[in-house]
């Protein structure tokens, strides 16, 4: 696949333009905050959070509290598994997306992505959800799996749309044809702003491989800022994605203008606390950093 190994190349050689392009002064990060039971902490506002860029604190530019009035719009993307592998699971999994679409109201648009040997993608307008209902149950099961090509895929997409991106994927294995590595795709994703929610339903794996695939999703998601669900059994899948939901509908935007004007493409670690003293126990989900703007010296 072509335009994957262009991504990739492009990540690796310049990933600052993978993730904000040089006119762009406004550093965003989508930020969850969740309480010893793991609910959705809300109510919090700009104050009560502080941001650090490399070790130097930063003026909160921009900030929305889950309201999808404030926030910048939610672009989902939604990866599903068509693989031959999926045959007997296909039919839950597409219910739960369905259902999962039908209920998030605050997406502006909606980007499939299904898969099996081949990458198929399409987008479409909340207008349009009727005939997304009609793509999601129309494709049977069958092939391999190249998860992450379809990754990559959607990620090349997703660097041109401006606002929050989610990805929630869907699949019951590891991969199995794809072009790019998982080290390569690991670089994409870190090159990227989206936030990935991984479910693996690992039912049918081998133990060993099982917890290898697991590990994998972990990874992926953890960096993102986003979490990976594991159910047990085909009746968890709506649950999985009932908990995605509500936390998408409680996360908090920050925004800011870095104090540091370099155009060197280099990372640059962001550290986002709780200041407010009552807030110890509890947890902030984010990505780590981003890659800085790039302008090449004359």
């Amino acid at each position: 696949m072509r335009h994957l190994a262009a991504l990739l190349l492009f990540a690796l050689a310049a990933p600052q333009q993978a993730t904000f392009r040089a006119n762009v002064d406004l550093v965003s990060f989508g930020v969850t905050v969740l309480d010893k039971q793991g609910k959705p902490v809300p109510g919090l506002k700009a104050e009560d959070f502080a941001i650090y860029e490399n070790g130097h604190q930063q003026q909160l530019k921009y900030f929305s509290a889950g309201s999808p009035e404030g926030a910048p719009p939610l672009h989902l993307g939604l990866l599903l598994d068509t693989s031959g592998s999926m045959a007997d699971d296909l039919k839950d999994a597409r219910t739960a997306a369905v259902t999962f679409v039908n209920a998030l109201e605050a997406a502006v648009d909606v980007t499939l992505v299904d898969f099996d040997t081949q990458v198929h993608v399409a987008r479409f307008e909340t207008s349009d959800y009727p005939r997304l209902v009609e793509r999601i149950r129309a494709r049977p099961a069958d092939g391999l799996t190249a998860l992450y090509d379809a990754i990559g895929v959607y990620l090349d997409g997703a660097q041109r749309q401006d606002g929050q991106k989610v990805l929630v994927l869907y699949t019951d294995g590891g991969d199995t044809d794809s072009s790019l590595s998982f080290r390569d795709l690991l670089d994409l994703v870190k090159a990227s702003d989206v936030t990935v929610y991984a479910v693996g339903y690992m039912e049918h794996q081998s133990g060993s491989t099982r917890l290898q695939q697991r590990r994998d999703l972990t990874q992926l998601a953890s960096m993102t800022g986003g979490v990976a669900y594991f159910p047990g059994s085909k009746k968890d899948l709506e649950g999985v994605f009932d908990r995605i939901r509500t936390e998408l509908a409680t996360r908090y935007s920050l925004g800011y203008v870095s104090t540091d004007p370099r155009t060197d493409g280099a990372w640059r670690g962001v550290d986002i606390r709780l200041v407010r003293p009552d807030l110890k126990n509890v947890t902030l989900r984010t990505r780590a950093g981003y890659f800085a703007p790039y302008k090449p010296a004359s």
